[in-house]
């Protein structure tokens, strides 16, 4: 079983601990100056990378286990052909010098599923990453973009918000990137990709880029490759990224372990005080917008404020240094709307200066680390050819098991009894 790690260090313990592991047979990724420390031996350089090849025997319980420890660490662009090799690079130039059409080039081909695209895309993102974290360095370690997550059910007015609120951070000198969510659709697999529709005035401003995409199925309220996208567009410079879900319920939050801020926007119809006290997505956000409130519904809009100050209360806070908020908007008279920024721009300076960004921003990377895992290998167990061709035949014996039990049981299966056969 080969299994691709990046081992902490220091690696000689980490590489002793793996004699009391199941796996006969490993492989693993180490820098290219790695020094496995003494007991360890390693082989020659393989190149001009300083690659290190080791194989030695471990003994746990008895039993002697032959481990195969090598560097895949490699030239990212090694075995693309030219034409491959001067599509990357087109588009990795004209990301980072802000052009938007290789923003949008770039998140179209981290999105292919094709499996050749799949590998560009990877070469591109390993140029992406080494750019961003120079650029982080030279900014002394702060973020280089505002990430935050806006969410709420449907008709809650979120496309219609980000078009007034987008047009007033242009305004003030940002640029600004939209990743807008669209379902899509169970039946024929497609989406309407609207969002873009409800921002004509954002659409044309050049300081600001808006990207609708679908969900392909994944659940959430985001994408799969929506961490990717994040990253891309802080390559292209855009120093706030607003990640618009689709319309979720109360148990959709997956946009929270992607942001560093969730804005939870309600209608004023949005139930009683009840709703807020349900464990789900209230507990997740880190500020509440109640939208529409102007003409009638500014009465409503106010009483379901009041209801969700109380009600956040109840619950146990995500932060040390920041209570949550909740503020009434209207995107229609742009009432409260600047006030929302500041207390954003508040939040923002409270979390870095406490170091909670950046403790966030790491637990975010575990588990964006771990989505990746389960997603490959799930990937790889379906495009096994062993069980590529048992998957017809298992699924086939689960149709005639649920038709034999239902020829003969005479209680359904959804009887508080259950079944009677």
């Amino acid at each position: 079983m080969n299994i691709c790690v990046l081992p902490p260090r220091p690696y000689q313990h980490f590489l002793r601990g793996l004699s009391r592991t199941p796996f006969q047979r490993c492989r693993f990724i180490f820098h290219a100056s790695t020094h496995l420390g003494s007991g360890i031996p390693c082989a020659q350089p393989l190149n001009s990378l300083r690659l290190h090849c080791a194989k030695w025997m471990l003994l746990s319980k008895g039993f002697q286990r032959k481990l195969s420890v090598q560097t895949t660490l490699k030239d990212p662009t090694e075995g693309l052909s030219d034409k491959e090799q001067r599509l990357v690079d087109k588009l990795y130039t004209g990301l980072i010098q802000g052009q938007r059409a290789c923003l949008a080039e770039s998140i179209t081909l981290i999105e292919s599923t094709h499996s050749r695209k799949k590998e560009l895309a990877q070469v591109l993102l390993q140029k992406v990453l080494i750019y961003h974290r120079e650029q982080e360095q030279l900014n002394k370690g702060k973020p280089l973009a505002f990430r935050v997550g806006l969410s709420g059910p449907p008709g809650a007015g979120k496309s219609t918000f980000i078009e007034y609120f987008g047009k007033m951070l242009t305004e003030r000198g940002h640029k600004l990137s939209v990743l807008a969510v669209d379902p899509s659709s169970c039946t024929s697999g497609g989406s309407l990709l609207g969002d873009k529709t409800r921002m004509t005035e954002l659409s044309r401003d050049m300081n600001a880029y808006i990207r609708p995409s679908p969900t392909r199925g994944t659940l959430g309220g985001v994408t799969r490759t929506t961490n990717e996208a994040i990253l891309l567009c802080e390559g292209g410079g855009y120093d706030i990224i607003l990640v618009e879900t689709v319309g979720v319920g109360q148990s959709e939050f997956a946009v929270a372990d992607m942001v560093d801020m969730f804005v939870l926007l309600l209608p004023p119809a949005g139930g009683d005080e009840l709703q807020g006290i349900k464990r789900g997505i209230i507990e997740m956000a880190d500020m509440v917008a109640i939208t529409k409130s102007d003409g009638d519904l500014i009465a409503p809009a106010r009483r379901i404020q009041a209801e969700y100050v109380s009600a956040l209360k109840l619950l146990r806070r995500r932060s040390a240094v920041w209570r949550p908020k909740v503020v009434r908007i209207s995107a229609r008279s742009g009432e409260g709307i600047t006030e929302m920024w500041d207390k954003m721009k508040e939040f923002w300076d409270l979390t870095l200066a406490s170091g909670e960004l950046i403790a966030r921003r790491q637990k975010q990377q575990k588990v964006w680390m771990w989505n990746l895992i389960q997603e490959n290998v799930l990937e790889h167990f379906r495009s096994h050819p062993t069980v590529r061709e048992q998957i017809p035949v298992l699924e086939q014996k689960l149709v005639i098991t649920k038709k034999f039990y239902q020829q003969s049981c005479t209680r359904p299966p959804w009887h508080p009894g259950g079944y009677q056969c």
